[in-house]
């Protein structure tokens, strides 16, 4: 009996490599979580509950408001023409209120207007009395013109100079419908009585928007030079480890508050900023890779052959060196994450009302001695569960890729 040879080929040890990457539980949990964020970064305003651009809507009178708190609300219509955008722009950078939110505590119908207690989360709430036509909370009127009642009907001019008529008990019964509701803060209110959910799920989108780009740049900088200075060794090799070696000398955030500082405070400077400094790493990665890898026989052939340099390089080495550079990238988009946190702690990083893991921990720290932890804890565990999410997954993409290990 003669035993069968097997023969593995290079397409064959991809899927060996992500079937061993999907046996591990703990990789999985983490790539499920970061496709998660990643969902609810594409998605944006689409799916927060507070949809307007930021997540900014303020209500002072619902500051620092308990997780799962209630309150009703009355929507009034804005006496200007509706907004009105594309579903594309309204994921990117939301959408425009058409109404004003007023929180109340309580509210009854007499005549043709509506008049509301305002809430004061005080006990007793003691809030003030305001009074709203009915029509004027259901339409965009024009505020100059009056509202007249003919017997049951109100006559009221719209926002677009046209005289319309509508029964007192249509207006009632539309506004106990679609105007009064009941708002629920799963996660609670910040000291300025925003939505910290919707805060949490658009800061979302800055710190993996931060890390991508940030891992991107540095990648194009670090493969770049790490493959010229392995490659070519000799004088082009030393003045490029010179180099490497000074950026390395300085201390990572010190250098990225510096380019921060050169560059100014704001959302793409911070991703400029952390991608300068975060290439020095990829860099002597890819140098000694290719540095043991230039001798060998198809390197070789490729010169004897005739090809360019730059084909050798990134069509022939690169591709065999690539498993650590995405190890790398992994750790380094954690990396990424906690710098681009710090500098928005310290304000200098992504500038207010775009909202930030970092920024939303500088706005209630003070917070963490009273009742109220929360307000910092939690964009904290939003931190934490990424950054050790990345991490997990890049120990696990070691383990895979890992040659000697790939076959176990």
């Amino acid at each position: 009996m003669f035993r069968k040879k097997q023969f593995v080929s290079s397409g064959s040890l991809t899927k060996l490599a992500i079937r061993k990457l999907l046996k591990s539980r703990i990789a999985l949990v983490s790539i499920i979580f970061i496709l998660f964020l990643v969902l609810v970064s594409l998605l944006g305003y689409l799916i927060t509950p507070d949809t307007t651009p930021y997540a900014n809507a303020q209500f002072l009178e619902l500051s620092t408001k308990k997780p799962g708190f209630s309150v009703t609300m009355l929507k009034v219509h804005k006496n200007e023409t509706e907004h009105h955008t594309g579903l594309i722009k309204q994921t990117i950078s939301g959408l425009e209120s058409n109404y004003i939110y007023i929180p109340v505590y309580s509210y009854n119908f007499k005549g043709d207007k509506i008049y509301v207690e305002e809430y004061t989360g005080m006990n007793p709430n003691e809030g003030e009395i305001k009074s709203f036509s009915l029509v004027d909370v259901v339409y965009a009127i024009q505020p100059d013109k009056s509202v007249s009642n003919e017997g049951g009907i109100l006559r009221y001019t719209n926002i677009d100079g046209k005289t319309e008529r509508a029964t007192i008990e249509e207006l009632t019964q539309r506004i106990k419908s679609d105007n009064i509701i009941s708002k629920r803060f799963l996660l609670g209110t910040d000291r300025f009585g925003r939505d910290i959910l919707s805060q949490i799920m658009i800061g979302t989108r800055v710190s993996l928007s931060v890390g991508f780009i940030s891992v991107l740049i540095s990648l194009i900088i670090g493969i770049l030079l790490g493959a010229l200075a392995g490659y070519f060794k000799g004088w082009v090799d030393n003045l490029i480890m010179w180099f490497i070696n000074v950026v390395w000398s300085i201390p990572t955030l010190l250098l990225v508050i510096a380019i921060t500082f050169v560059l100014g405070k704001g959302f793409w400077q911070v991703f400029i900023a952390i991608g300068l400094t975060m290439w020095v790493e990829v860099a002597r990665v890819v140098r000694g890779q290719i540095l043991s890898i230039r001798e060998k026989e198809f390197v070789e052939a490729g010169v004897a052959l005739g090809y360019k340099h730059s084909r050798i390089i990134f069509r022939h080495i690169l591709p065999n060196v690539m498993a650590p550079v995405i190890v790398i990238s992994a750790a380094n988009f954690a990396s990424a994450i906690l710098i681009e946190a710090g500098l928005s702690f310290l304000g200098i990083g992504v500038q207010p009302p775009m909202p930030s893991w970092g920024t939303m921990i500088k706005e209630h720290y003070g917070y963490i001695i009273l009742d109220s932890a929360y307000l910092a804890i939690i964009p904290g565990i939003a931190i934490m569960l990424t950054v050790l999410a990345f991490m997990l997954t890049g120990n696990a993409l070691r383990d895979a890729l890992d040659v000697k290990m790939v076959n176990k």
